[in-house]
Parts: C-alpha cells; sequence; structure tokens
C-alpha cells in the first residue's frame, strides 16, 4: 500500500485462495518475465538507500519472488525471499480479523463501547472510552493520542540513546495505553481521523477480556493455523528473530538519511504489542490477504464491515477500513492491503479484491522510503528508473 502507518512516530519511518501448505517462490531469470518492471522498481528501492529488499507475488501464474541488495551489511549476505521479518503495522488487519470473528459468532458488537469491555481504561485528558465504539478502534476515529508520538517515548525507544538503553525492556499493553491518556485527545469520536497505535494496543486488550485469552492465542487459533502460515509468529517480548532472516538497520535519528548506520535486528517488540509486534514472510502476508479477500476467514457481513473505508483527510486515492486499507492506484487498480513499519523494517502487502493477485514486500532499512513504486510497477507495470543511493523516493500519501 501506498499509505504510510508508521509505528515509530517521530523517525518518519514508513510504515504497508490461501493454499494449505506453503508456496514454493521460484524467481523469473533476471531480465526477463512479467515481473521485470517489479524487479527494476525494488533495485530503485536498494538504489536510493535501503540496504536490502525482498519482494514476493502470487497471481493467476503461480508464485514468483525477486531479491535485491544485502542482508547483512557486515558478511555482504544478500536477502532472501524466504527472509523473515518484523511486519510493524501489518499485524492490525490480523487483530481486526479476530475481533469480526468474534463479532460473526455474536460474541461482540463493533457498536460496543470500549468502556464496557475495558471499563474505565480509557479515560484522562477528555478520553473517555464511554464514547468510543470498538468501531471506531478499528478505523482509526477514536481520536484517542497515539503513544508512539509522545516525546518521551520516542526519545527512549526510537533514537540512538534511548533505543541500545531500553531495546530489551519489556512494556505491558497498560504502559502504552497510559502513555496515551497523559495527553489530549486528537479529537471528539467518529469526527475525523488520524492513525492512532494506542488504537489497537485496545483492541487487543478487547479481545483478552472478550474470550479469556490473549490476541497472541486467538490469531494463531484463528488465523495463522488455519491457513497454515508457517513463518509467521507473534513473539511477545522474545528480541531475536527466527531463521532465515536478514539483519535490520536504522539511523535511529528523527526523518534522518544519511549519517550513522546502526543493527537493530534485536529488540523486545512489546513496545508495540497488538499494533505491531508480528513477524512474517513473504509468502505468508500473500496468503493471509488472498484468503481474507476471498472471504475464507470472515463471512460476507463482516468482510463487507471489513472493507467500508472511511476518508483520510488530505489523501486522495486512498481509505482506511477496519484493520484494512484501500488505494486506487495510478492505473486504476485498486488493492487492499496495509503497510507496516518498525525499526528497521520497512513492509507492503496489498491484493486485488478478488484476492488473486498479491504482493508482499520488505526493506530492510528504515530510512529509505516505502514500497509504492513497487506496488505500481506490479500492478500497473510501472517501470520505477533507478535512483541513486540517498536519493528520496516520493513520500507515502498519509501523513506521519
Amino acid at each position: 500500500m501506498s499509505v504510510r502507518t508508521i509505528l515509530v512516530g517521530a523517525t518518519a519511518v514508513a510504515l504497508s485462495a490461501a493454499l494449505a501448505a506453503p508456496a514454493l517462490a521460484v524467481a523469473a531469470p533476471a531480465g526477463t518475465g512479467r515481473h521485470e518492471a517489479t524487479r527494476q522498481a525494488l533495485r530503485a528501492a536498494v538504489a536510493a538507500g535501503a540496504p536490502g529488499a525482498t519482494v514476493t507475488v502470487r497471481d493467476a501464474h503461480g508464485s514468483w519472488s525477486a531479491t535485491a541488495g544485502v542482508g547483512d551489511l557486515r558478511t555482504g549476505a544478500p536477502r532472501s525471499p524466504l527472509d523473515r521479518y518484523r511486519v510493524g503495522s501489518i499485524t492490525k488487519t490480523f487483530v481486526a480479523t479476530v475481533l469480526l470473528q468474534l463479532e460473526a459468532e455474536g460474541r461482540l458488537s463493533l457498536d460496543d463501547t470500549v468502556d464496557r469491555w475495558l471499563p474505565g481504561v480509557v479515560r484522562g485528558h477528555g478520553h473517555d472510552g464511554r464514547r468510543i465504539t470498538v468501531r471506531r478502534l478499528l478505523n482509526h476515529t477514536s481520536g484517542i493520542y497515539n503513544y508512539t508520538s509522545d516525546e518521551t517515548f520516542v526519545r527512549d525507544h526510537f533514537t540512538k540513546d534511548g533505543f541500545f538503553e531500553h531495546r530489551y525492556d519489556t512494556l505491558r499493553p497498560e504502559d502504552l495505553v497510559r502513555v496515551a491518556m497523559s495527553h489530549k485527545p486528537d479529537f471528539a469520536p467518529g469526527t475525523s481521523w488520524n492513525y492512532s497505535n494506542t488504537n489497537y494496543v485496545l483492541a487487543g486488550m478487547v479481545i483478552r477480556r472478550v474470550t479469556g485469552h490473549s490476541y497472541a492465542q486467538e490469531i494463531r487459533r484463528r488465523v495463522i493455523e488455519p491457513l497454515h502460515l508457517t513463518a509467521t509468529s507473534l513473539p511477545g517480548t522474545r528480541a531475536t528473530m527466527p531463521r532465515p532472516s536478514s539483519r535490520a538497520y536504522s539511523k535511529l535519528a528523527p526523518a534522518a538519511t544519511t549519517g550513522p548506520t546502526y543493527d537493530v535486528t534485536g529488540l523486545n517488540p512489546s513496545l508495540a504489542s497488538s499494533a505491531g509486534e508480528m513477524i512474517s514472510d513473504s509468502a505468508d502476508l500473500d496468503r493471509f490477504y488472498s484468503a481474507l479477500l476471498r472471504g475464507r476467514l470472515l463471512p460476507v457481513r463482516q468482510l463487507k464491515e471489513m472493507k467500508t473505508t472511511v476518508p483520510v483527510a488530505g489523501v486522495p486515492n486512498v481509505g482506511y477500513g477496519l484493520g484494512l486499507m484501500a488505494q486506487t492506484l495510478s492505473c486504476g487498480v485498486r488493492v487492499w492491503g496495509h503497510d507496516g513499519g518498525i525499526h528497521g523494517s520497512v513492509s507492503s502487502a496489498a491484493t486485488t479484491a478478488d484476492g488473486r493477485h498479491s504482493l508482499a514486500l520488505n526493506l530492510n532499512g528504515d530510512w529509505a522510503g516505502g514500497g509504492q513504486p513497487v506496488l505500481e510497477a506490479e500492478f500497473c507495470g510501472k517501470r520505477a528508473q533507478e535512483r541513486p543511493t540517498g536519493s528520496r523516493r516520493p513520500a507515502s500519501p498519509l501523513p506521519s
């Protein structure tokens, strides 16, 4: 997707029918095939400064993968189509799917107030969970302050000194919500739109209250296991990455595209919680979004609810549903998916409305832009021009 759904606030990091077993991704020979524009766009992402990139596409012709650049700046090892990576805010689509399944089962309503399930949790400085519905959490119209925009939180977790001091800290969902409640709401519920990671931390807490199980347990039982997403996991507080994976790199400075590069691979993802802790690979993300759009995970009514979008002010051709974003590309093709960003990792996943053409990609550097040119190349056939190292690609349409 072309939207910027950042997890890390002031760092300006860009956040974006399933088979019973993983499909093997086979890359076409260099310089040939219908995906050549996509290959060129991937190379351009690396030329723009990302250490490396990996993409997998699934369509009527099967599965195709390509990589560019390196997965380890120290050894020069290349990226792999099989790389597992932190997907950041792509986690939100999984969380929303579980809540919509619970609605289909009659265990909650999207129009329930947050206070019904989490009494007294959303209070302070004008926040009031009695006036905010579960639906408004999922489509970011709640007005709840985004905890990752808090200046102290940014300093402690997204700048160089703060990151290396706090990278292994464990943060509870309640801790993250408390940060948000120390600020005023962005707006009255339902009167505007603003991306807030706090919404999805609360959504994960609602899942626990309704089911008695963590959101991670419910995602595994309801989505990961049925779709056989063997590379997808919710690490909780585990700081290490499963293999195979590449290293992840960041400048650890707000909006920086130059300067020192730091290895940020190891971190405790509890700072992201149900707003962005997941790990996956491109093949699994293709399988998940394809299954979702084909109706394998939700009844017709709930999928329609998920695809009912609200406008994003000032951003044409983009709408936000319930953990799912829609974008009309330059050629008129409409795709559905999400972006994700977390330290050293920028990802995008998108699929056509019929779920028959899907793409998922990852960059292992968080300063060189997002995956929009790759989406345009794959779904519209637009060939990207390679850019000199250090140049910036067009900004993602959503504000950070």
